[in-house]
């Protein structure tokens, strides 16, 4: 089967029989009650909430902007903006309410669909102002004037679907937004269904979805992943998909065991933090065949604890590395064999990301100074080749530009290139200390401290890279960080924090810079930032 333009995906799907079930941890923001749903209540629901977003004034052109506490139903409000011919602009709760003001000013939304937290969160930046309409979700009570209700606008006519010439705008996302305000990038219908959705529906043999899955996903919805993971998965249509808006433990542990999943895709950080549940002899992940991770790197220790909780034969870890402006570059496929601990005790990393898409990505590593290409093995600024690449950041084509040379595009990583085509990740160049890898040092660490949920070093120009331990408690006895940094190159003392110390981006990354500033004082990195 083929992606469908998503303002009549779930029609499609529901004309075809689809007979996929929907299990939600928590309601609907833009439907309150009902945690179960099937394909053709979904139809209805996108068809109402463009007949809402019409009767607000979205048409043709126009932009929708959500910004809401993270759900599915970001996914089905864009599509019911598509569904008018608009196009929706996903935008994160997480964001600080200047940068989310920022972002709005640049896209100038006709419509905003948000929610009281969020107006209320800083009621002097007046994001409501940003907007011609404002449409809040949830109680009406205690709103700023000029807002509008949902329920207000529910019972209009739908206004059908609106086709559009597929390099036409059909949905604006944003960057992760580590070192700063985020960036708008903006996807077309020809990169985000013709190259990047279309290329995931084809039947691939162990990780393809197959008719009788049950799928968990556990992501932030507001981020351009989702976007195109809405117009696949449904699609495929297997026959339980579970979605978790919340990852906490005790809450997704009972949805896992309500439908024990086949396939499972979550966010980096939602594996590390739900890392506990693979534990027990009895735990949810016993039927796992596949598991899907994008956004960042995950340790070892987290990869490896996830492949040995199923019980499947031959269970895969599949890892996606690319960007929101270019969807994935590589793949690479870890197994319980290829993580696993050497006898010898040297520590496993994971920071070889695969080779390129094939006949879809190329990748070549240039010197940063002269962007001259350096020899395979010698580390560099990674740029690649894409017909998936997004054509603009909305409100800073300069800063596209920037980025672009030539026919290529520059990521902004540094790595290393071998003979057979295969990247190794080191690090983002803003953070990058020549002869040294963050990430790699991460992964040892990881590796030698079972207690830590995870493990963060953060790069330094005129002092010893500074390492950050992330614990339960916070705590960690000197003698096992002592054994644990033995034979590494020279690092300060650590930081010992617990999970929620940590300041984090909707995907859940560290945000680097943040995490430096708090505990030293300094923003100061090793890289130039040009290219963030």
């Amino acid at each position: 089967m083929t992606p469908h333009d998503p303002g009549v995906l779930f029609d499609e799907l529901a004309d075809a029989g689809a007979a996929t079930r929907y299990h939600l941890d928590r309601p609907l923001d833009l439907a309150p009650g009902a945690t179960e749903w099937t394909v053709p209540e979904l139809a209805l629901l996108v068809r109402e909430t463009a007949a809402a977003l019409a009767a607000a004034g979205a048409g043709p052109g126009d932009r929708v902007a959500i910004v809401k506490a993270n759900h599915w139903d970001y996914d089905l409000i864009a599509c019911a903006a598509i569904r008018t011919g608009a196009v929706p602009v996903k935008l994160s709760d997480h964001l600080a309410p200047e940068a989310l003001r920022i972002l709005l000013d640049r896209c100038a939304p006709r419509v905003l669909v948000t929610d009281a937290d969020v107006l209320t969160r800083d009621p002097a930046v007046r994001l409501a102002d940003t907007a011609r309409t404002t449409v809040v979700l949830g109680p009406a009570d205690g709103l700023p004037p000029g807002t509008v209700p949902l329920d207000e606008l529910r019972g209009h006519p739908d206004p059908g679907p609106h086709p559009r010439p597929d390099d036409a705008p059909l949905v604006v996302v944003h960057t992760s937004g580590t070192t700063g305000v985020p960036k708008l990038v903006s996807h077309t219908t020809r990169t985000l269904i013709h190259h990047l959705a279309r290329f995931e529906t084809r039947p691939v043999p162990r990780i393809g979805l197959r008719r009788d899955d049950t799928l968990y996903n556990a992501s932030s919805y507001a981020h351009g992943r989702t976007i195109c993971w809405t117009a696949v998965a449904p699609v495929r249509a297997p026959r339980h998909i579970t979605l978790d808006s919340r990852g906490r433990p005790e809450a997704a542990d009972l949805l896992l065991r309500a439908h024990p999943p086949t396939v499972v895709e979550a966010l980096p950080a939602r594996y590390a933090r739900l890392r506990p549940l693979t534990r027990g002899l009895d735990n949810p992940f016993r039927d796992v065949r596949t598991y899907i991770s994008t956004y960042d790197a995950v340790h070892p220790p987290v990869i490896r604890s996830y492949l040995q909780a199923t019980a499947h034969r031959r269970p895969l870890w599949m890892q996606g590395w690319g960007q929101s402006e270019t969807g994935p570059l590589t793949f690479a496929f870890h197994t319980r064999r290829s993580v696993a601990r050497a006898a010898d005790g040297t520590p496993t990393t994971v920071r070889d990301l695969g080779r390129p898409v094939p006949l879809k990505t190329r990748l070549r590593a240039v010197d940063p100074a002269t962007f001259r290409p350096v020899p395979a093995g010698t580390p560099g600024l990674i740029l690649c080749r894409t017909r998936a690449l997004a054509p603009d950041y909305p409100g800073e084509r300069a800063r596209w530009e920037a980025k672009r040379h030539g026919d290529w595009w520059n990521t902004g990583d540094i790595g290393v290139l071998a003979r057979d085509g295969s990247v190794r990740l080191l690090d983002r160049e803003v953070d990058h200390l020549p002869g040294f890898s963050c990430l790699r040092t991460e992964d040892i660490l990881e590796d030698r401290l079972p207690e830590a949920l995870e493990c963060v070093v953060l790069a330094r120009p005129d002092a010893a890279p500074l390492p950050v331990v992330v614990t339960e408690d916070g705590t960690l006895e000197p003698a096992r960080w002592k054994q644990a940094a033995e034979g590494l190159p020279a690092l300060d003392a650590p930081a010992v924090v617990g999970w929620d110390d940590v300041p984090r981006t909707g995907t859940g990354k560290v945000r680097r810079a943040v995490l430096l500033e708090r505990l030293t004082g300094s923003t100061d990195t090793c890289g130039t930032g040009r290219w963030t």
